[in-house]
């Protein structure tokens, strides 16, 4: 048996058991990352779908995913590759993509606009070494390297693949310990930590989805804003008000059928007591952007 740390769960795996994630094992006494190089998705993508509005803006990027995630958010898009019972029960199957072999794929992708690699669909940092090899390799090739996580990870790991990563776009779900969980299964705190630190290693784009009844106050939108404002650079420099926040609609998926999408007109709101704080704020799939 061994601890994991790559999140606050800290989970006690035995010997031949996976972690709360489903993604990392206990092999020979050590943690390791079960599935590494163990591609679910893989797609050439304008980088807006990140979503990054303000970070090579126009260029396509490829991205690709994995299995395993360390929350239970039960609105969930991406469960049948990340965390469902099926995704499981294949991971043994699944051909293993070599670092090299998938910086050789970004490269090839180049006479179509591909800019790099993007490390989304599940969550990336459950198998953070892979991320490291395969952004380090990207890199030397002049590629850039985008993290899209849940922010749900503790520094050490942001500290070791932090040197080659250009962009992350980290969700910051909602804004009240409750909200982060009950309905998620995570905790507000580390992801706070998180992005104050990622904001100083990297362009940094945020993502808040929000969801009917739950994160839908114009007064927690206000704060979640104010604190973002807030946030400073490596030298102390203010620079929260320079970084962009997406507020996106909710739609009804998987466990979460309860209730409707989310109201237009309450995204707008929303937007624009954001923008009371930050310059950058855009509206997500509402059919056009203001």
């Amino acid at each position: 048996m061994a601890r994991c740390e790559v999140c606050f769960r800290r989970c006690e795996i035995p010997e031949g058991g996976r972690g709360f994630c489903g993604a990392r094992t206990c092999a020979q006494g050590e943690i390791r990352a079960e599935n590494y190089g163990k591609i679910t998705g893989f797609a050439l993508d304008p980088i807006e779908k990140k979503p990054l509005q303000r970070f090579y803006p126009g260029s396509m990027i490829l991205s690709v995913g994995s299995y395993g995630c360390n929350l239970r958010c039960p609105f969930c898009q991406n469960h049948e590759i990340s965390w469902s019972a099926e995704a499981m029960a294949l991971s043994e199957r699944r051909e293993t993509v070599s670092p090299e072999e998938l910086v050789q794929a970004a490269l090839d992708t180049r006479n179509r606009g591909n800019i790099g690699l993007a490390f989304t669909y599940n969550e990336p940092l459950i198998g953070w070494e892979y991320v490291r090899d395969t952004a380090r390799l990207a890199h030397a090739a002049g590629l850039v390297n985008v993290l899209v996580t849940n922010g749900t990870a503790e520094l050490p790991v942001l500290e070791a693949i932090s040197p080659y990563i250009d962009a992350m776009n980290i969700d910051l779900k909602g804004f009240t310990e409750r909200y982060y969980s009950r309905v998620l299964g995570g905790d507000l705190e580390t992801v706070k930590t998180f992005i104050t630190r990622a904001v100083q290693t990297a362009h940094v784009e945020l993502t808040t989805l929000i969801v009917p009844g739950e994160n839908d106050s114009e007064e927690e939108m206000r704060e979640l804003a104010g604190w973002v404002s807030g946030l400073t650079d490596a030298a102390g420099k203010a620079v929260g008000q320079e970084i962009p926040l997406h507020v996106t609609r909710f739609f009804p998926r998987f466990h979460m059928k309860d209730r409707p999408a989310t109201d237009v007109r309450k995204i707008f709101r929303l937007a624009e007591a954001a923008r009371e704080k930050l310059k950058y704020v855009y509206t997500g799939n509402c059919g056009f952007r203001l």
